[in-house]
C-alpha cells in the first residue's frame, strides 16, 4: 500500500498535512536514505524507511485529542526559539507528541485543540470546510449597525476581502462594546484586523467554540481530553 509522503507524515504526528508539505519541501525529509522534495512522492508505510531531520517516523499507536483554555500571552507553537512559554508548557503527562490545530495569537485566549491527527488538523482548518469559530471580543467605542453589517457582508483588508461573518452585540458598556463574531475562515489575527479596519480596535478576545466544541468546564490554562462524542463530531466534519 502506497499513500503520498505528507499525508504519511501527517499520520505519524510530525506536524498538520500543510505543514508537513512545506518540510517535504524544505529538503527535511529522508525516504530510504535519500532526500526527497517533491510532494507527489509515494511511500509504503511497511517498506520504507521516513526520517525528518534525521529522526526515523513511525505511525502512532492511537491518535489523541484535545481541548484547551489558553491563556493570554502563551504562544500557540509547539517550542519557541527564544524560550518564551508555549502551550506544550501546560500538557502534563502526555507523553504523545500532539501539536496544535490552528492559532492563537499571544494576547488570544480561549479554546485551543492539540492533536497528533493530521488528517483532522486538515479538515479543522483548511476554508474550503468552513469549520466555524466563535469568538467574544471586547471592542473600543460604541458599534453601529452600519459597522455591523460591514463585518457581516466582508471587511477589505491587505490580504482581500473577508468572508461573511455573523456578529450580534452581547453588551454595551461606557466606552466600549463586547461582541460575538462567528467566522470560518483562519487568517492571521483575522478578528483583530477586521475590528481595526472599521475603527473599533480589539480591547480582548477569546475564542469561546469550534464548531459544536466548547470551554465549558474549564479554567483557564486548563485542559482535557475529548470524549468519544466529541471525537467523533471532530472527525465527520
Amino acid at each position: 500500500m502506497h499513500i503520498r509522503l505528507q499525508k504519511y507524515l501527517s499520520q505519524a504526528g510530525v506536524a498538520s498535512r500543510r505543514a508537513c508539505e512545506n518540510i517535504i519541501l524544505q529538503g527535511r525529509v529522508k525516504v530510504n536514505g535519500k532526500t526527497v522534495n517533491k510532494l507527489g512522492t509515494k511511500v509504503d508505510p511497511y517498506k520504507d524507511q521516513i526520517e525528518v531531520d534525521g529522526s526515523i517516523c513511525h505511525t502512532r499507536a492511537y491518535s489523541i485529542y484535545i481541548i484547551m483554555n489558553k491563556p493570554k500571552g502563551i504562544l500557540t507553537t509547539v517550542k519557541d526559539p527564544l524560550g518564551r512559554p508555549t502551550v506544550i508548557d501546560l500538557l502534563k503527562d502526555v507523553n504523545e507528541r500532539v501539536f496544535p490545530v490552528g492559532r492563537l495569537d499571544k494576547d488570544t485566549e480561549g479554546l485551543l485543540l492539540l492533536t497528533n491527527d493530521g488528517e483532522v488538523t486538515f479538515r479543522l482548518t483548511h476554508p474550503k470546510y468552513e469549520i466555524v469559530k466563535t469568538y467574544v471580543a471586547q471592542i473600543e467605542g460604541i458599534i453601529g449597525k452600519d459597522d455591523i453589517k460591514t463585518l457581516e457582508k466582508g471587511v477589505v483588508l491587505e490580504d482581500g476581502i473577508t468572508a461573511p461573518a455573523q456578529v450580534k452585540i452581547v453588551k454595551n458598556l461606557d466606552d466600549s462594546t463586547i461582541i460575538e463574531i462567528k467566522i470560518h475562515e483562519g487568517r492571521k489575527r483575522q478578528i483583530r484586523r477586521m475590528c481595526r479596519a472599521i475603527g473599533h480596535p480589539v480591547m480582548s478576545l477569546k475564542r469561546t467554540r469550534i464548531a459544536n466544541l466548547s470551554l465549558k468546564g474549564l479554567k483557564t490554562g486548563e485542559w482535557r481530553l475529548l470524549s468519544p462524542k466529541e471525537i467523533k463530531h471532530i472527525t465527520n466534519l
